[in-house]
């Protein structure tokens, strides 16, 4: 028996568990499928029976709904990547804070652009504070202290990424530009490349494939703002740090640019993860939608 369930995972994610725990088979419909049917209901409004009818109209109609599966490494994978980002932005603010503060204190004193991340900038702002007295100083030894233990524990989380991402996707280590945070972003948010049914499935997802438009029976494209932003960024500092460095990448870029065309790097990254990944999951067909519902 396969299950549909509308695609809401913040609301949803414990009763898919428990359902694929029971060995059940779960396909999850979007809910911008469920609007069309929801508005060829019999009954006008929005209430849990109407929605449930949209669910099953829309599974019974859709062949290839994504199906459910259990939270494996990639979910570790997202959740630190989500963490990091967090400590990051805390670091930002508290080093943005610091800097005042230090020019406040010593306005010649020299300390780089992005020096505050680094340890060791950190110990010699720690030696220059040591002769300052004064509530100023007192808050930026305070912040100096901040940076530095979300310094160790950003690092401490890039030496686990690396772990994982080693172990999970290693092809992407070795595409050129593609460092541990990157691939730890693309591997979080994609859960898995096997639940695309291809190639060109995973770039509307990443919004790397450009949007047709039709004018005087002449096809133009433009640029796709849609699709997952963390790895559509992800793809652009890859791309960034080709280009950079030049070779051959930096060729097929430059001779995609002369024809008007886009980077795929997304079909790159899309046949890597696929090497990497060995379990499969068969897509539900219409025949073994014996649906039961639940919205």
């Amino acid at each position: 028996m396969v299950l549909a369930i509308e695609d809401c995972r913040h609301l949803t994610r414990r009763f898919e568990a428990d359902l694929l725990l029971a060995s059940h088979a779960v396909v999850r419909v979007h809910t911008r499928l469920m609007a069309g049917a929801r508005r060829s209901a019999r009954e006008r409004g929005k209430s849990d029976p109407t929605d449930s009818e949209a669910v099953v109209r829309v599974a019974l109609r859709e062949p290839d709904l994504p199906r459910a599966s259990l939270a494996g490494p990639a979910r570790d994978v997202k959740l630190l990547v989500d963490h990091r980002r967090r400590l990051v932005r805390s670091r930002t603010a508290a080093a943005n804070k610091l800097r005042w503060f230090m020019h406040e204190i010593d306005p010649e004193l020299p300390v780089a652009s992005r020096g505050l991340r680094g340890l060791c900038v950190l110990d010699l702002l720690d030696a220059e504070l040591d002769g300052h007295q004064g509530v100023v100083a007192e808050i930026a030894r305070d912040l100096v202290g901040e940076c530095r233990r979300l310094t160790v524990q950003i690092n401490g989380l890039e030496v686990r990424l690396r772990r994982l991402v080693e172990a999970l996707a290693p092809s992407l280590l070795d595409i050129p530009g593609c460092g541990v945070i990157s691939a730890a972003v693309i591997i979080g948010e994609t859960a898995g490349a096997s639940r695309f049914k291809s190639k060109d499935a995973f770039a509307h997802f990443t919004g790397t494939a450009p949007i047709p438009v039709w004018s005087s029976n002449k096809v133009h494209v433009r640029l796709n703002r849609g699709g997952n932003r963390s790895i559509n960024h992800a793809l652009h500092m890859i791309a960034v740090t080709q280009v950079r460095r030049g070779g051959e990448d930096a060729d097929y870029f430059a001779k995609q640019l002369a024809r008007g065309k886009t980077p795929k790097e997304a079909v790159r990254l899309f046949r890597a993860l696929i090497a990497d990944e060995s379990d499969t999951q068969p897509a539900a067909s219409p025949a073994d939608l014996r649906l039961s519902v639940a919205a």
